[in-house]
């Protein structure tokens, strides 16, 4: 054995470098490898915190729809109570107020009442008049009739009223439309 005073042969020094460089090229690519691991891992969590995010959106927006149109059917099943009652008003008007005077107020009251409740959840009357264009996005067209002094696609008569739902048509405003060729 040498002693430690003594100093290294070329050959020794030159092995020992060998070494400590294959060490560090080791080293170095464990440096690497882990950096690729971490990046792996960043990647993946950033992916899984865009995905988190988007799934809370989702959800936001599915429960906004839920609360906003959740109740659709149940609201299209009101609208003919609604017909009924206006119906209802319209053929009062022709009668001896004085005999009906008392149905009159508890219809009218009614109506009121729907409507308040209507307006609470965020259903809008569609209320077309004789004279207006037709919009084929909020209208219905139930039949087609030409009427002197019209012009073609004019509301010459309403049926009944459309509804929205908030932003949604719940049921379109049904109307005669002039067929007229010469305004």
């Amino acid at each position: 054995m040498a002693d430690q005073d003594e100093p290294m042969s070329l050959d020794e020094l030159a092995a020992e470098g060998d070494e400590l460089d294959a060490q560090g090229e080791e080293t170095l690519a464990r440096i690497a490898d882990i950096e690729a691991e971490r990046d792996d891992f960043r990647d993946k969590w950033m992916r899984a915190l865009a995905d988190a995010e988007n799934t809370r959106k989702r959800a936001d927006r599915d429960r906004r729809e839920a609360e906003n149109y959740g109740g659709s059917k149940l609201a299209r099943d009101l609208l003919p109570v609604y017909d009924n009652l206006r119906r209802a008003l319209k053929s009062t008007a022709d009668t001896d107020k004085a005999v009906n005077a008392a149905l009159l107020e508890g219809v009218e009251l009614t109506m009121r009442e729907l409507i308040s409740v209507f307006k609470k959840h965020g259903i809008d009357p569609i209320t077309p008049e004789v004279g207006d264009k037709f919009d084929p996005n909020v209208h219905q067209a139930m039949f087609e009739a030409p009427l002197p002094g019209t012009k073609a696609g004019d509301i010459i008569d309403v049926s009944t009223e459309g509804f929205m739902l908030h932003d949604r048509l719940l049921r379109p405003a049904q109307v005669g439309v002039s067929s007229n060729t010469a305004g």
